[in-house]
């Protein structure tokens, strides 16, 4: 398996109520809208910003 091959687990654990555009925005564009929602998305250094950017928002793990 390369690292192209990788994925990545996202859940949204916390509400975007109340946060910044820019991070609502974030998240929409890894396919989370509310709290619970779970999207795979592939590891590179673009997925990897964007999880940067609202951390403590997610939950992240490794598909296998």
């Amino acid at each position: 398996m390369t690292k192209t091959d990788k994925k990545l687990q996202i859940k949204l654990a916390k509400s975007l109520n109340g946060r910044l555009e820019d991070q609502k925005a974030t998240a929409f564009s890894l396919g989370l809208k509310k709290p619970g929602d779970v999207t795979v998305q592939p590891d590179n250094e673009a997925t990897k910003g964007k999880i940067a950017k609202i951390s403590f928002l997610l939950e992240v793990s490794e598909v296998k």
